[in-house]
Formats: C-alpha cells, structure tokens, sequence
C-alpha cells in the first residue's frame, strides 16, 4: 500500500513523502490517526502544491520549536512520587507525566515528542529529550523527589533499633521437647 505522509513519521519517513507501507499498518494506524492519506493519482498531484506549502510551514515552525527550545531548555519539571529503599519508585515518571506537567505550566507538546528510552524509575535528575522539529530538540531538566520526609541518619538508627527492641524478647523459645 502506497501513503503520502502528512506528518513526519519516525523510522519511515517525511511529511510529504511518499512511501510504500504494509497495508495493515496504513489501513489501522497511519490512516486513522491522519499521519497520512492514500496515495491516489488525484492525491498525488495534490501533494505537488503540498510540498510548496510545507516547505513554508516547515520554516515557520522550525523558527517556532527553536524559540520553544530555548525556554524549554532552562525549564525544571519536579515531580514527587513514593519511593521505597534505594530511592527506586513506587511506580513511574512516563512521557505523559511530562506532557502533563508541562500543559500546567502552558506549554503544549505531544507526549510522543518526548523521547523517553524508559520510563523514569528512580529518585534523582534527569535530562529528557524533546524532539520539537525535525531539526531543533529541546533537553528539559526532570528532577524526581522522594514524597517521603528525609529522616536523619540519627533519626534512622534511633528508629530501627526501636524496632528491634519492640520485636526481640531477650530470651530464645525452646520448645524442642
């Protein structure tokens, strides 16, 4: 099945091309989510006048994303999750906490801009690539903090061998008869 993509295409193409797909593919994804239109004879001459149009857009949005890139480059995203011992998370930050978090803050950018490996799982900061334009990325600092209140080393070591008085008698049970 043959497609002229409306929209840039990770891994298949650009906006404007015109690329030949598996039909299942195009029919249940490309098609439905109007990344792209069937590549028609009548389509194709259409997508001649496409491509002057686009070229224009492609200039005013890349002059866009660069502005975006660059107050997105200074930006902290914080986030607060539960976390457990070894600072590693009950749960996770995805890519769609990030476009979440940024819409608050009134920035509107597709979660599938964000081009997270995997999601984040631990305490710590982090540097996440946003994928703006086909030529300008962005890097957002994402710093994860623990909900949990820090407790000091003393209060720790106070805390555990409390623990361990209130659990231990001081004598062995021996019931081996």
């Amino acid at each position: 099945m043959e497609v002229i993509l409306k929209e840039d295409v990770n891994k298949l193409g650009h906006r404007g091309d015109v690329v030949k797909v598996a039909a299942g593919y195009g029919r249940n994804y490309l098609l439905p989510s109007k990344l792209a239109m069937e590549a028609t004879p009548a389509n194709k001459a259409v997508i001649e006048q496409m491509k002057a149009s686009a070229i224009r857009k492609s200039a005013a949005e890349k002059g866009g994303a660069e502005d975006l890139a660059a107050r997105l480059n200074e930006l902290v995203l914080v986030f607060e999750r539960k976390a457990g011992e070894n600072d590693h998370l009950f749960g996770s930050v995805t890519s769609l906490d990030i476009a979440q978090e940024l819409e608050a803050q009134g920035y509107k950018v597709d979660r599938r801009k964000i081009h997270l490996e995997e999601p984040l799982k631990s305490v710590g900061e982090f540097h996440v690539p946003i994928k703006l334009h086909r030529e300008v990325s962005a890097h957002v600092q994402v710093t994860i903090k623990s909900d949990a209140p820090e407790r000091s080393t003393e209060e720790a070591a106070v805390a555990d061998d409390s623990v361990f008085k209130s659990t231990y008698t001081g004598e062995l049970d021996d019931h081996r008869a």
